[in-house]
């Protein structure tokens, strides 16, 4: 194998490929990138056997067809101190051969052959879905998902996908975020997403995508990259049912006046009172030092009494700054129950403080 190639696309893509890699044990053949140089195509292979990546391109001249593998930590630390130039890619006796003018570095390499396959999907149902919509979606649920959490299921989110909708679903246990979007689809199949795979579906997708599933992977393809992760084996909580179905007061708020306030508070403390009076809404720090932070904002609630909410601002501060309009609906019940934050198909269900 022998090419040349812009540092550019090279560090591009190794920078993509970095959070495939497996990093604590460079003996596994996963802390390697694979390259295949054929067809007028090179393709670059990344994967730690949970999620994997793919990228071609025909930005690259070609001297010499062929298939290497390489330390993707060490190859993308050699591009980075390279000039903004051409790089020459070559494999002499089981050695990756990088240079570029003077500058000459060598890498050693695993057998090619040995790099794991990634799945077959020709057969798997499909999706369409416009990637826009689709990254717009993950990332209103992503700061909702659980880490580490010992029911694995909820280190990820739920695509449940139904005949006529997609609803999109995460929860930490403290809070629950949902997305419907509409779609026909011709498999019903209710799948868990790891966080990791969500969080590089974002990075990754801009463009026209499809989409392929069954109960064992997902599957992402566009015309430059493709993208596998492997599902959740577990049963997600049945999230219509912490939906509260009764709601005894609804307002719709501004989302920047509620930011600025709510963000005012955070100086002092994440967890935050809310006392919506008849015409104001007083924003209060639940400080254990004695560190008085107050602010209010006018707005006509109708409250004949006091209505107190204590809540961690996070949790709404989530929410308010992934929405695309510039208000919102909070649903109350009461002060111990949980509240329901939504604009359009996305809406969030917090479980407030206790006071």
């Amino acid at each position: 194998m022998k090419i040349n190639i812009s540092k550019s696309i090279i560090e591009n893509i190794l920078i993509h490929a970095g959070p495939f890699l497996e990093k604590k044990d460079t003996s596994q053949i996963t802390s390697h990138i694979y390259l295949n140089v054929s067809n007028n195509n090179l393709s670059i292979k990344a994967t730690d056997y949970e999620i994997g990546f793919l990228v071609q391109t025909q930005d690259v001249e070609i001297f010499e067809s062929g298939e290497i593998t390489a330390n993707g930590k060490k190859f993308l630390d050699i591009i980075k101190i390279l000039k903004n130039d051409t790089v020459t890619l070559e494999s002499i006796d089981n050695y990756l051969h990088i240079t570029q003018a003077k500058s000459k570095f060598k890498l050693p390499t695993f057998a090619y052959n040995e790099f794991p396959s990634f799945p077959q999907y020709d057969q798997n149902s499909k999706l369409s879905i416009n990637s826009q919509i689709l990254i717009e979606s993950l990332k209103k649920i992503t700061p909702t998902i659980d880490n580490n959490n010992p029911k694995f299921e909820l280190n990820g989110a739920l695509m449940d996908i139904q005949a006529n909708t997609i609803t999109f679903a995460s929860t930490d246990t403290k809070r629950l975020a949902v997305v419907n979007i509409e779609n026909t689809n011709t498999k019903e199949l209710s799948i868990i997403i790891p966080k990791k795979a969500i969080v590089e579906i974002q990075k990754l997708f801009f463009d026209e995508i499809e989409i392929f599933y069954d109960e064992t992977n997902l599957i992402i393809t566009s015309q430059q990259y493709t993208f596998f992760t492997k599902l959740i084996n577990g049963k997600f909580p049945a999230y219509e049912r912490i939906i509260p179905k009764d709601i005894q007061h609804s307002y719709l708020l501004p989302k920047t006046t509620m930011i600025e306030s709510f963000k005012q508070i955070t100086t002092i403390a994440n967890d935050i009172k809310l006392t919506f009076f008849q015409d104001t809404i007083t924003f209060e720090a639940l400080s254990d030092d004695n560190i008085e932070a107050k602010t209010q904002i006018t707005f006509q609630t109708n409250f004949e009494e006091p209505f107190e909410l204590a809540i961690n601002s996070r949790f709404v501060l989530d929410f308010l700054n992934v929405l695309d309009t510039p208000e919102f609906n909070i649903e109350l019940n009461s002060s111990n129950l949980p509240f329901i934050l939504s604009s359009n198909n996305f809406k969030t269900v917090i479980m407030p403080i206790i006071l």
